[in-house]
């Protein structure tokens, strides 16, 4: 399988739609990060937004 890696967003999350088969890179142009914790103070705190599962 190929992808168009960007090799601006590195991710290991095999599980995601967007995840590179090929690297270990994002295949989209830009993501958004956030948080579920109202007072963020670590970086286990943050999410990637653009998380999509693979079907």
């Amino acid at each position: 399988m190929s992808c168009k890696a960007n090799a601006s967003i590195k991710c290991t999350v095999t599980q995601c739609a967007y995840h590179c088969a090929d690297e270990n890179y994002c295949t989209l142009d830009a993501i958004r990060v956030g948080t579920h914790e109202a007072n963020p103070t670590e970086c286990q705190c943050t999410d990637c937004e653009s998380f999509v599962k693979k079907q």
